[in-house]
């Protein structure tokens, strides 16, 4: 019985640890859009309207199939999926407006004059 219990708890133990290891990897997702053959098949989350009026219009040009998904984890990532080629990953992270999501610091030391 006192070995069993020993066992009950390292293997407790073990799970909550592989979880903080593996399962905190991900921020918080903002959004995650879904094209299938250049069209929006599913999206959630809340998109910046020109963001979004923008990168279906490159979709539908380039016939793009993929996943678009912006993940704030301190800043914000934009996370494309891998079958989408680099030049159209690259133009949609130009299209994205990461200085919507930028933390503004306040500074709150007295200017001395």
């Amino acid at each position: 019985m006192d070995t069993g219990l020993k066992l009950l708890f390292m293997c407790i133990g073990i799970a909550v640890l592989i979880y903080f290891v593996f399962g905190s990897k991900r921020g918080l997702v903002i959004f995650e859009l879904h094209f299938k053959n250049g069209r929006l098949d599913k999206h959630k989350g809340k998109v910046p309207e020109k963001f979004m009026r923008e990168a279906r219009q490159l979709a539908k040009h380039n016939k793009m199939t993929g996943t678009v998904r912006a993940e704030k984890s301190g800043d914000v990532r934009l996370h494309i999926s891998a079958n989408v080629s680099d030049d159209l990953t690259q133009q949609l992270r130009n299209l994205f407006p990461f200085e919507l999501y930028d933390i503004k610091s306040v500074d709150h030391s007295r200017n001395t004059g």
